[in-house]
């Protein structure tokens, strides 16, 4: 209930007002049934956006922090997160791609959209970056269509690390659901998990008209952080004059 009584009277109405999003293409969401809706992921505005324009429901996999914050802010912000129908998803460890499969799989054998970023990740400089397979193995074992998703400007509006966004333009844009019915059974073969995958980054890229960078979005933060701290430490070594 706490669902609908965002979307339609509390955030919905103020994200409508502030980002006025221009929506295209918002047929190609299956109006029943169960479907995944795979999109680029620039901000954590992305969130609230999607569902708030949406005419059905739709469950995301939000990852744990969200619901493990400190503090009041973190309680808020957990107690909100519930509330709104998403589930917390343990990004570390070997088990953690399994845990999100099974509970992907949950929301879609209820016939309901399930939201996913295949980057695994917010992209920190605005680029597209390589998915990982586990939007893969949802359609197929599922048997659903995937309908690719792009969100444009939401970066701008929005970016890493900026608590209140600024007024920017914004577009959310659904591409056409991409059929793997041809695949079924298959999702244990890694080289169709992959090739899926990428069809499926292709059609968001084809979207959103972003650099692909491929490359885990993940892999490419760790390795800018490890350059920084590189840096500061060589910045620290110069002698003072």
């Amino acid at each position: 209930m706490f669902y609908y009584v965002l979307k339609y009277v509390l955030l919905g109405p103020l994200l409508r007002l502030v980002f006025r999003p221009r929506i295209e293409g918002l047929g190609n969401v299956p109006p029943t049934g169960a479907a995944i809706i795979a999109g680029n992921h620039l901000s954590f505005s992305d969130h609230f956006l999607m569902p708030a324009i949406l005419k059905r429901r739709i469950t995301f996999l939000a990852k744990k922090e969200y619901f493990t914050g400190p503090g009041i802010k973190g309680r808020l912000t957990a107690a909100f997160f519930r509330s709104a129908g998403q589930i917390p998803v343990d990004r570390t460890g070997k088990e953690a791609g399994q845990a999100a499969i099974r509970e992907g799989l949950g929301v879609l054998r209820k016939d309901e959209l399930l939201g996913i970023y295949p980057e695994g990740t917010r992209s920190h400089d605005g680029r597209l970056y390589k998915g990982k397979v586990g939007v893969a193995v949802m359609a197929l074992k599922a048997g659903v269509p995937v309908v690719p998703c792009a969100m444009i400007g939401t970066f701008e509006a929005q970016p890493p690390g900026k608590v209140i966004p600024n007024i920017h333009p914004v577009t959310i844009r659904f591409g056409e659901p991409l059929d793997f019915s041809r695949y079924a059974g298959m999702e244990n073969e890694k080289t169709i998990l992959r090739a899926v995958t990428d069809e499926i980054m292709y059609a968001i890229l084809s979207l959103s008209e972003q650099e692909y960078v491929d490359q885990y979005a993940a892999v490419a933060k760790a390795e800018e952080a490890a350059a920084k701290a590189e840096q500061g430490r060589r910045f620290r070594r110069l002698p003072l004059k």
